[in-house]
């Protein structure tokens, strides 16, 4: 059985989660009301998953996840409110070790959390089975040194799509990507709809490419990149001089999410005639696999993430089960994989 450690400042919102775990079947074995006291939990009861709250006295939610990464790792899943103060706040906590983000309906004290239960007990599962070391710290090896744009093929598009332990990875190989390969980018990585804008502004500011959130009918060229939506899937509904167009709906999930990779990665596919590269990344599920055969159908190359750096190895192992990937790689090695794949031969 899964053993969970609640930190919450408040006595109703601990009350509340640990009841949905309880009934989930996940042992509480303790609750905290603040960051110091949760570094003290984890040493003393050593769970398996700790859900942390991000705004706290005392010590908040981000030096908490910080103090527990350094001594003593364990998967962390953010709880945090609708708000953009949080959406930074959790960004941060996951930069510095948290695995996850999980959405509280209607505020910090959330009447409604109740009504997500089978949600909130997935993903409390799902960080669980996270190696919480993975990833971090990355050193992204060097794509060389271009010394012209000529050094790259025309018009390439890379595709990414990641979930559970993603953003750290995204933003390492957005912030390594040389700008002279002037890529168009297209971005999933599984989040809740309020975080996908603040991750964009994120990647914007650590990468030479402009990042943002899409929107529908959004047309980009080269050096330009989108991040799906939250809660919309992402599809390429047009391609003509080197610019994409994209859609975005809200039709039936896919995989159980919305964005679904596959639902982007198929789209460029179909309709994107020059180069393509896809990456999957460190997720749980099989989202991504049925992109990754359709990209490389479609003449592309196809990378995947290794399980040693991989949070959670599912979504890289099910591409791979595919055997339309090209190459398996650690997290430091793929912005150079991503870079040869549409440099000149010489």
């Amino acid at each position: 059985m899964t053993r969970a450690l609640v930190v919450d400042d408040s006595h109703f919102m601990r009350t509340v989660i640990s009841d949905i775990l309880e009934d989930g079947g996940i042992e509480v074995v303790a609750t905290a009301e603040n960051g110091a006291r949760a570094v003290e939990q984890v040493q003393d009861v050593e769970p398996d998953v700790v859900t942390m709250d991000v705004e706290m006295p005392e010590m908040n939610g981000i030096e908490a996840v910080e103090e527990i990464m350094d001594r003593h790792p364990t998967p962390v899943l953010m709880v945090s409110a609708l708000t953009t103060e949080d959406a930074d706040a959790t960004l941060e906590a996951m930069e510095k070790g948290a695995v996850d983000t999980f959405a509280k309906p209607g505020g910090t004290i959330s009447t409604e959390l109740s009504g997500h239960s089978e949600e909130l007990v997935g993903a409390v599962e799902r960080v669980a089975a996270a190696d919480p070391t993975a990833g971090h710290d990355v050193d992204m090896e060097p794509a060389a040194s271009p010394e012209a744009t000529a050094e790259y093929v025309d018009n390439p598009t890379l595709l990414v799509g990641a979930s559970t332990g993603g953003p750290n990875v995204v933003e390492s190989i957005l912030a390594s990507l040389p700008r002279e390969a002037d890529f168009r980018v297209l971005i999933v990585q599984h989040m809740p709809d309020q975080f996908t804008s603040r991750f964009a502004q994120r990647l914007d500011a650590a990468s030479d490419y402009d990042i943002s959130e899409a929107e529908d009918g959004d047309r980009i060229g080269g050096g330009e990149g989108l991040v799906a939506r939250g809660d919309y899937h992402m599809r390429v509904s047009g391609y003509s001089n080197g610019r994409l167009r994209v859609r975005l709906d809200q039709s039936e999930r896919r995989h159980s999410v919305r964005p679904a990779i596959d639902v982007t990665f198929e789209s460029a596919a179909k309709r994107v005639t020059d180069p393509l590269v896809s990456v999957v990344l460190t997720g749980m599920g099989s989202d991504g696999a049925a992109g990754v055969r359709a990209v490389k159908d479609a003449g592309g190359t196809t990378l995947a993430q290794d399980e040693a750096t991989s949070a959670v190895f599912g979504i890289p192992d099910r591409a791979i089960e595919t055997g339309c990937v090209d190459d398996v790689l650690p997290v430091d090695r793929l912005t150079e994989a991503i870079a040869d794949s549409v440099r000149r031969s010489t």
